[in-house]
């Protein structure tokens, strides 16, 4: 796979690994104030603000590297 395709999967892993870890947090978090269904959804929604942002920095950086 070159360096494009692994660049596409990373980011796609990154996008659905930080909804996974959004929809848990917001969970662990909110889940008994708002109910583990708008929690799980609102963390999901906001989780890849900061997950996206990472992987597409980390995968800048290795593509300068590379």
């Amino acid at each position: 796979m070159n360096l494009l395709g692994s660049g596409i999967v990373a980011i796609v892993v990154g996008f659905a690994a930080s909804m996974l870890g959004g929809a848990l947090g917001g969970v662990a978090v909110g889940g008994k104030a708002i109910g583990n269904e708008l929690a799980a959804l609102m963390g999901a929604f906001y989780g890849p603000l900061a997950g996206v942002a990472g992987v597409l920095v980390g995968v800048v950086i290795v593509a300068i590297a590379h």
